[in-house]
């Protein structure tokens, strides 16, 4: 177990599909992944979400479901040791009632070592936000409204289906595909840089533009031509998936042309969080 002290790079490895953790702690607007805790934990179902209304860190809904949220503020250094320490407090709450407000937890365990790494964390992306509600929860006007001015902010977001943590996503009009990877930042880079250099680091038709880093994880994205739909480019993105492969699994020695190219990479990343 981490303590307080020490910040991880990657708090969500050993998770099951790492990157799909990182995706909707950063880029995935509205989704939802069901998890469960251990015996030792109760053996409880939780809903993983992205957020939460009023940007609760988690919910134990009126019909017994506990909803941990993602894209809160971490109090420390380790933040697996801030989600699990939340989700622990959720599921002793009366149901109806929220996590409003978080402190800095002191030792203790972690989501790897609270959850079951057993259940798959399988992603369901989700228009709108009715997923906070539970099924038998009355919609009053005020009620829809707040779910209507909540849905507004959602950027239309869609999950591949042909490879994993790959999204696609509308914002300003434009179109970007992207995919997160479980590899380790080096690996990725080298890959993206021997395609780049042989002009292959496109998808089709879309553009390689640039990656951002996020949890100890690479997240590469394309920007696709005006208007292509996710269900557009699932035939491009699972044919260029076998050369991204092959090149991130190549460990030979970068030469002079993919160093320039790796180069050019690094100077146009960001880092998120």
């Amino acid at each position: 177990m981490a303590t307080i002290s020490e910040f991880v790079l990657r708090p969500f490895e050993g998770l099951p599909s790492e990157p799909d953790w990182v995706a909707m702690r950063e880029v995935v607007p509205a989704a939802t992944a069901p998890a469960r805790t251990t015996a030792e934990y109760g053996a409880r179902d939780v809903l993983i979400t992205t957020v939460l209304p009023m940007g609760w860190p988690a919910l134990h809904r009126s019909d017994g479901v506990v909803l941990l949220a993602l894209q809160t503020n971490a109090g420390t250094g380790d933040l697996s040791r801030d989600l699990a320490a939340v989700l622990l407090e959720a599921i002793e709450l009366e149901p109806g009632t929220a996590v409003e407000t978080t402190t800095a937890p002191g030792p203790g365990p972690r989501l790897q070592d609270v959850l079951d790494l057993t259940v798959p964390f399988e992603v369901t992306v989700h228009e709108g936000f009715e997923y906070w509600l539970a099924p038998d929860t009355e919609i009053t006007d005020d009620v829809r409204q707040s779910l209507e001015e909540a849905d507004a902010t959602i950027v239309p977001t869609r999950k591949l289906g042909g490879v994993p943590s790959a999204y696609w996503c509308r914002m300003g009009g434009r179109e970007f595909l992207r995919w997160a990877r479980a590899e380790d930042e080096q690996v990725v880079l080298d890959g993206l840089a021997r395609l780049h250099a042989r002009r292959e680091s496109a998808i089709g038709t879309a553009r390689f533009v640039g990656y951002f880093r996020s949890n100890g994880l690479v997240v590469p994205v394309w920007e696709l031509p005006r208007g292509v739909e996710a269900d557009d480019v699932e035939p491009d993105v699972q044919a260029f998936s076998a050369g991204f492969e092959a090149a991130l699994a190549d460990t030979s020695p970068l030469d002079a042309n993919q160093r320039r190219a790796r180069a050019g990479l690094v100077a146009r990343q960001v880092t998120l969080r």
